[in-house]
């Protein structure tokens, strides 16, 4: 059986025609391929009619280093290659695009930030599995043609050049605001109507729309905390009454930003606790209409989600919560990658690492805690949980994903219960439990790599 990688040699252009291929005589063997027919070869959207000279003994692939550019390959890789007789193409691949926010192109070293070893990580583990990959923001979409655009790519250093659109797109945006881009919206519809290609992870989720799909899910309702959209007074009069604290959170918000926490103090009074950059801010109101009428103000920009509190369990008084990446591998399934317990600050009430929370693992946690009961098998449940939500979110939302992170609580009785699932799960957040340390390419990067391999059928 030959290999279905192969390494691509560029070779100058005087040395072979740019219309001419040189391949391993077995695989056109293989493949039934006639030395004298030309056929398609396809990198992403890119085509070319080729000829191909058969090289005996030899189980690799040579091309003119012009037609390399044309693909945006800029030195010798290594390439995933698979035959459709029916159409006679030769397909190079997987093509992987990834969409960021922004770039930095005048820190040619980290030209994307924060995000820049993650990148390069995708490129190292693109490497070891025959795909190739390269980055690009809205900014370059607005400016690309019908087949090509221009992307950052890897090679001794990081690069810009002109590519193919790729095979599979995964929307690693940050900002809603750049998602919602009438630009961005049209390249994903072309991409998947007029191209055929994946694209995953393709939306910001709103907690709303999250919670009232997966409240139709029997396996998954249970998991689901009461929540509603903080319409009125009433509503926040309603869910006070039944439970000692609620939580109101923005429903397009992320990293804990603007979270309210309300519970009952002295006599008619209430207390809410308001997330800030450093810490929390507590204010009393002598009833529950002065402190709606405080918060109606926000709520003409903001969309709150109003959410039963828990009774979280907590290590020395600060509450626990845990993040699950959840990704689909390379047969298209769900799997649990990683789950990590995240501890609040001491001025802090949500667990977010943004929001100075640290991490440990689960048995850790939950070993320290003032859980009280179901302390054994507490981690099986996360993970049952985790896998369980997933599914339900592939079938009521209608959109494609890919890699979720989902926000877990275990209450001190040991039940789990559903915080939020966030879309663009961060690259760093469970970083330091889950690294291997004979190997600088986190399984999370490897799924990715693996899942866009199952999209694009290499």
């Amino acid at each position: 059986m030959l290999k279905s990688k192969v390494a691509v040699q560029l070779i100058s252009s005087g040395m072979l025609p740019e219309d001419t291929i040189m391949l391993g005589e077995a695989y056109l063997k293989q493949w039934h391929i006639s030395h004298s027919v030309s056929i398609v070869l396809r990198f992403g959207t890119f085509r070319k009619t080729v000829k191909i000279i058969p090289v005996p003994k030899y189980d690799g692939m040579r091309i003119n280093q012009s037609l390399a550019r044309q693909m945006g390959i800029l030195s010798n890789t290594a390439l995933r290659l698979n035959y459709e007789s029916s159409t006679q193409t030769l397909r190079l691949g997987p093509l992987i695009g990834v969409l960021i926010s922004r770039d930095y192109a005048s820190t040619p070293d980290r030209p994307f930030g924060t995000i820049t070893m993650f990148c390069k990580e995708l490129v190292d583990g693109c490497a070891n599995q025959g795909a190739h990959v390269y980055f690009f923001t809205p900014n370059h979409i607005s400016g690309s043609s019908d087949k090509q655009i221009e992307g950052w790519t890897f090679a001794n250093g990081w690069k810009k050049a002109k590519l193919p659109l790729a095979d599979v797109v995964n929307n690693r945006l940050t900002s809603r605001k750049l998602e919602s881009r009438s630009s961005v919206q049209q390249f994903f519809k072309e991409m998947k109507n007029t191209h055929h290609a994946s694209v995953f992870n393709e939306k910001f989720l709103d907690k709303m729309e999250v919670f009232d799909a997966l409240k139709k899910d029997a396996s998954v309702s249970r998991y689901l905390p009461e929540s509603h959209f903080l319409r009125n007074y009433t509503t926040l009069k309603s869910m006070c009454s039944r439970y000692s604290n609620v939580f109101l959170k923005p429903s397009k918000g992320s990293l804990g930003k603007g979270i309210i926490r309300v519970s009952r103090h002295e006599g008619d009074s209430y207390q809410a606790l308001f997330t800030t950059g450093t810490g929390t801010r507590r204010q009393v109101y002598p009833n529950l209409v002065k402190l709606f009428s405080n918060i109606s103000t926000k709520m003409k920009t903001i969309r709150y989600q109003i959410q039963q509190g828990l009774t979280l369990i907590e290590i020395q008084k600060r509450p626990v919560d845990f993040r699950a990446v959840v990704q689909k591998n390379a047969t298209g399934k769900w799997t649990l990658t990683s789950v990590v317990a995240r501890t609040a600050s001491s001025q802090h009430f949500v667990s977010n690492l943004a929001r100075g929370g640290t991490l440990s693992t689960v048995s850790e946690a939950v070993a320290r805690s003032n859980i009280f009961a179901g302390k054994e098998g507490a981690a099986k449940r996360l993970r049952t949980a985790a896998l369980t939500i997933a599914e339900g979110i592939d079938k009521h939302i209608p959109a494609h994903f890919g890699e979720l992170g989902i926000d877990l609580a275990l209450d001190t009785n040991g039940r789990v219960w559903l915080l939020e699932v966030n879309s663009k799960p961060s690259k760093s957040d469970n970083t330091p439990l889950n690294q291997e340390n004979d190997n600088k390419i986190r399984p999370s990067v490897r799924n990715v790599i693996q899942y866009s391999r199952f999209l694009s059928g290499f």
